[in-house]
């Protein structure tokens, strides 16, 4: 098998990677400050209804996570994500023409369709390269820039709002993609070798599927990667209408939004320490606990101040939280994908794909709740943290009983 190997990352590629992987959260970030102003102009009767303006981009992510791993299998990366791109753009455009609700959920559809492909391939083209301890220091430097991108994309979206309307910030989005696509293909060769790709086969794929199905514990990480994906979900629907709607926050919501995730952040760092002590099982499900044990003494606090509470009683319940939130994560991916081998590009789509379905519905269905309280979003936390506490536990107790059993091709 013909592998291409560099051994020292440039800087160049190192943000070209960062940059690709960035394109998801830039495009939900960006546009968060600019949802008021956009249900104005978009005559959105239901003020919950914009919400689906961030929800909808990751239903579009789950579509495009099947797509692309087989494409950039058959097909090379460089064809995977320059459509991905591509589609993007499209996107984009559509959302900065449209003149209603429903053209604009349709661009961030295909927003979220197209991101899809940089998202999720880049992570290919970096495994293609670097094997070992050199892959976990090229990660490692991508995604401390991939960190950074939740932080600043408000305050981006913010400046151009400010500047010159919601509308421009998609332009901002188009221009990034173009700019990220003709520096992606001038300067990024090639990494899956021809004679190293592997055309789409129906019935091996249904073979893959019906060995995930049988893994239990496996589909029940899932499942609670699912229900936890959806909380955070849940809280990007509602973050913008609390800070702004309730609590006035205007101009300065993108450095609240900044802190909290910080603290998300924060606790994505910190895991890599920290699994190696607890271990991801009692990690994952001791945090999904602490989430239900906040949120319910939150929950009651705040009924009892007729739902909303002291803005600073809230950031701080919110940044704990998120920390909580964060280390499961990759905690729940890691487990999930743990008895799946050599079928780990198979594995890794439906995971992305079935997690982030699940995701959406749960998440989208907090944020409809959303009645001018914080009270939805504190039970949103709480239930679906229940939830994947209990198929946490219940994946643990089936580890328990007998060892993981590998799948191999």
């Amino acid at each position: 098998m013909k592998q291409l190997t560099l051994h020292h990352p440039s800087g160049e590629f190192v943000a070209l990677m960062a940059l690709l992987m960035c394109m998801v959260a830039l495009s939900i970030d960006a546009v968060l400050p600019g949802l008021g102003p956009m249900a104005s102009d978009l005559n959105v009767s239901n003020s919950n209804d914009i919400q689906l303006v961030v929800a909808i981009v990751y239903a579009g992510m789950a579509v495009g996570q099947l797509i692309y791993g087989f494409l950039a299998d058959a097909k090379g990366r460089k064809v995977a994500i320059s459509l991905g791109i591509l589609i993007f753009v499209l996107g984009s455009l559509v959302a900065l023409f449209s003149d209603n609700l429903e053209m604009m959920l349709l661009g961030r559809f295909m927003q979220g369709l197209g991101a899809a492909g940089p998202r999720t391939i880049t992570l290919a083209i970096i495994r293609d390269q670097y094997k070992g301890n050199e892959m976990a220091r090229v990660l490692s430097l991508v995604m401390t820039i991939f960190i950074i991108s939740p932080v600043i994309a408000p305050l981006i979206g913010q400046g151009i709002l400010w500047l010159f309307g919601w509308r421009q910030i998609f332009i901002f989005l188009l221009g990034l993609a173009s700019i990220a696509w003709l520096w992606f293909w001038l300067r990024q060769p090639e990494t899956l070798a021809v004679e190293d790709r592997v055309p789409f086969s129906v019935k091996e794929t249904l073979r893959n599927l019906r060995r995930m199905v049988n893994e239990h514990a496996a589909v029940y990480y899932v499942i609670a990667l699912g229900f936890i994906f959806g909380a955070f979900i849940g809280f990007l629907n509602t973050v913008q209408p609390v800070l702004q709607g309730i609590y006035k926050m205007g101009a300065a919501f993108p450095l609240l939004f900044a802190t909290l995730t910080i603290s998300f952040a924060a606790a994505s760092y910190l895991n890599s320490r920290l699994v190696m002590r607890f271990g991801t099982k009692r990690l994952a499900l001791s945090a999904a606990v602490m989430v239900v044990l906040l949120s319910s003494v939150m929950y009651l606090i705040t009924f009892l101040l007729q739902g909303v509470p002291p803005l600073w009683g809230l950031m701080i319940y919110l940044g704990v939280t998120l920390f909580f939130v964060g280390l499961q994560f990759g905690n729940l991916n890691a487990m999930a994908m743990e008895p799946f081998g050599h079928i780990a590009g198979t594995a890794s789509a439906v995971i992305g794909n079935v997690s982030t379905l699940l995701a959406v519905v749960s998440g989208t269905l907090v944020g409809q709740l959303f009645d001018a309280t914080v009270l939805p979003l504190v039970a949103g936390f709480g239930v679906l943290a229940s939830g994947a506490a209990l198929f946490i536990h219940r994946a643990n107790v089936i580890h328990s009983q007998r060892p993981v059993k590998i799948v191999k091709s």
